[in-house]
């Protein structure tokens, strides 16, 4: 019997987390911990070419050596996305700083419900549809939902015995870490 894929979280990578995930010293901080997520495709990481040339300039200019890695992270997991057209952003002015609205409109028309930014403030009021947090909030989030799976039990998962069926288990089995209004009280 096939499963069918459990559904993705998708979320908006800014540049600083990038460059952070890029620029990490070791692997625990959470930059790098939501990039190599979604390098396993645990979850859908999206960007946006402005915020890929964002970093390589800043990298370039301020870490050279740790432009291999970020290739490389640009390369397995976040899907690149065009930006949004002059149009979109002159119809969306006021809901983000202006350098940084295209990012905001580009998470939203992707389907981000989160998006993920060390610069929470830039991202002021916001978009109705995306909710702006920082990594670490962001992988607590991660970590709560996680909680909540259903125990497998230490021997791994259970086999449903000789002719019975599988249940089909709820996903994901508690949404509340992942809703916007949850989310909304944590931004």
């Amino acid at each position: 019997m096939d499963t069918p894929p459990l559904p993705k979280v998708r979320v908006f990578v800014d540049a600083d987390v990038l460059f952070a995930g890029a620029a990490a010293p070791g692997e625990h901080g959470a930059s790098l911990l939501l990039l190599r997520l979604a390098e396993i495709t645990l979850l859908e990481a999206v960007t946006s070419q402005q915020v890929v040339a964002e970093v390589e300039r800043n990298l370039a200019e301020k870490l050279p050596q740790a432009l291999p890695v970020l290739r490389l992270l640009v390369s397995r997991c976040p899907r690149v996305v065009a930006d949004p057209s002059p149009e979109e952003v002159t119809s969306a002015e006021g809901l983000a700083d202006p350098e940084h609205l295209p990012i905001l409109l580009a998470a939203a028309r992707e389907g981000c419900p989160w998006l993920v930014t060390f610069n929470t403030r830039h991202f002021q009021p916001g978009h109705p549809a995306v909710t702006v947090l920082r990594p670490g909030e962001f992988v607590r989030r991660v970590r709560e939902m996680l909680a909540h799976l259903p125990d497998a039990g230490a021997g791994g998962p259970e086999q449903p015995a000789e002719g019975e069926e599988e249940e089909e288990t709820p996903w994901p089995p508690n949404p509340a870490p992942w809703s916007a209004t949850a989310s909304a009280s944590g931004s």
